[in-house]
């Protein structure tokens, strides 16, 4: 999913592979820390999963997190972009809870690693954040890394 209705690169088309986008991940870390790392990729996210909200027509439409599940599977799952899949979304009080997997971040990491959800994390949130029109506060509480059938991301409203 483009920016445009077209193709970004015309012979080798919109995608690249998760080794790149891991590399840029390994790399930013080595370069900026950890949790510097981890700050830019969320942000990065963020400002992607808000265009994704835009380009679904969903900003401001006040929606729920459950009601965006179907439009979030096809732009960005096997039919869209790739970048995870999403199972579901509950919304408890003031928290929306987020079941994804084989999401970019936990893609070719061994059992145990101790990597998160960044990118993928913070592009959720920003499609939440344009659909429901409230800030939010995102953490990983489960991973597939670890034990977990899903990513887990917990969003707290902040706004």
């Amino acid at each position: 999913m483009s920016n445009n209705a077209e193709q970004v690169r015309n012979e080798l088309g919109d995608f690249s592979s998760i080794i790149c986008f891991k590399a840029v991940v390994v790399g930013t870390e080595e370069a900026l820390g950890e949790k510097a790392a981890a700050i830019a990729l969320i942000s990065a996210g963020r400002n992607r999963g808000k265009q994704v909200a835009e380009q679904l027509g969903l900003t401001g439409k006040g929606v729920s997190g459950a009601e965006v599940v179907p439009q979030l599977q096809a732009a960005l799952g096997k039919d869209g972009t790739r970048l995870c899949i999403i199972d579901k979304i509950v919304e408890a009080g003031e928290t929306i809870t987020v079941y994804a997997r084989e999401t970019i971040c936990s893609a070719g990491e061994v059992q145990g690693s101790p990597r998160k959800l960044t990118f993928t994390l913070g592009a959720i949130q920003g499609v939440l954040e344009k659909a429901t029109g409230k800030r939010f506060r995102g953490k990983q509480t489960e991973s597939v890394l670890r034990g977990g059938s899903h990513d887990v991301v917990e969003f707290e409203v902040l706004a």
